[in-house]
């Protein structure tokens, strides 16, 4: 069945924003997990993090309660990680549940066998069975890439990585990324009431800082905040007011004698790379359902004497403030007086980038249906 078409001009100037109905449609919420989510990157998050050096395996879930894709990281004795399906190719029982060092996956089920790489290695009571095995037989080997030692997994990316990697090597490749220090007692987990893409939307513009986050706006310059677009993903620079902390950017360094306290990175559809002179704080946005969204918020620790203040100091205010007005536009955007929107051409061009991405995933899926 045809989901919807969304048109979004490409001209910010002319553009109007998604209507109401692609939040509020069951069918639409449900066509993004095929058309978006599983045609896009996910963060993991660093090596070490996610599959620890004593593990040779560590099994987890994308997107619990809306992909649910059980996947599985293996390292391989020369080290490198793949990520592949944890899941038999036999009957689909799940091979791993829990992160341990194994020399091959064994099925607990009927005692299917796959060599570390996810290679077919032998089934008993098979002899007798013809062609077989196939290459299907084998389990699904899912890209995975890695920057500053961090994970990215995708099921069949339609994109590649190449532009985000290129704008964070140049924004923020000075700073020693891959040392810094999780900081588990800072994951914080929040459950907002609202879709997904108004959480992205909230976070892609600055707008709205002079108007939501008072402590914010007296830390960052609202007059000189730009936003850059990449491939698939944007820029937004958050510039110092007043003597708050900013990063000491190495000579040659394309914002070098400016005064940068933020760099908001956000990679499409839903991974936040948030920058300060502290450390890193990345945010994942987990939909739910069409109206509840879950954001998962890790902290990784540079200068633990930076921290709490300027631009990245109380994210907890600006999350809470954050969440109270995108739970409110999603009770406006059920208004029967609501339909759609424009953008600001000089303080928009994140969304406007976004709803355009989105639009043309689903239309692209459509042509193909």
């Amino acid at each position: 069945m045809r989901t919807p078409s969304f048109f979004i001009d490409p001209d910010i100037r002319r553009a109007e924003t998604l209507p109401a109905e692609f939040y509020t449609r069951d069918d639409v919420f449900e066509a993004l997990k095929v058309s978006v989510f599983e045609r896009s990157w996910h963060w993991v998050g660093p090596v070490a993090n996610a599959i620890s050096p004593e593990n040779s395996v560590s099994p987890f879930v994308l997107l619990p309660e809306f992909l649910d894709e059980p996947l599985l990281l293996s390292r391989q004795e020369d080290g490198h990680i793949q990520c592949l399906a944890n899941v038999c190719t036999h009957r689909g029982n799940l091979l791993v549940d829990k992160p341990c060092q194994l020399r091959q996956l064994v099925c607990g089920y009927h005692g299917r066998r796959f060599e570390m790489n996810g290679a077919f290695k032998s089934m008993p009571e098979f002899e007798t069975a013809l062609d077989f095995p196939r290459p299907c037989d084998d389990l699904k080997d899912h890209p995975i890439t890695s920057w500053a030692g961090h994970l990215f997994v995708g099921l069949a990316p339609s994109f590649g990585l190449s532009a985000l990697i290129e704008i964070l090597n140049e924004r923020v490749g000075f700073m020693p990324v891959s040392q810094f220090t999780y900081q588990p007692k800072k994951e914080e987990v929040y459950e907002v009431d609202a879709h997904w893409a108004l959480y992205c939307d909230n976070f892609l513009e600055g707008f709205h800082i002079p108007f939501v986050h008072q402590a914010l706006n007296a830390a960052v310059d609202y007059d000189q905040y730009k936003t850059v677009l990449f491939e698939y993903g944007s820029l937004q620079i958050g510039y110092t007011r007043g003597d708050a902390d900013t990063f000491d950017l190495p000579e040659g360094h394309v914002d070098f004698g400016s005064n940068i306290s933020a760099y908001y990175f956000w990679l499409f559809p839903n991974v936040m790379l948030n920058f300060y002179p502290w450390g890193l704080s990345v945010n994942r946005v987990e939909p739910i359902s069409k109206n509840k969204t879950r954001i998962t918020f890790k902290s990784y620790v540079f200068d633990a004497s930076k921290m709490d203040r300027g631009a990245g100091g109380d994210l907890d205010l600006v999350e809470q403030e954050d969440e109270a007005v995108v739970a409110a536009v999603q009770k406006g955007i059920q208004s029967r007086s609501y339909s759609t929107g424009r953008f600001s051409p000089t303080r928009e061009q994140g969304v406007h980038q976004f709803h355009l991405l989105l639009s043309r995933l689903l239309e692209s899926d459509n042509r193909s249906n």
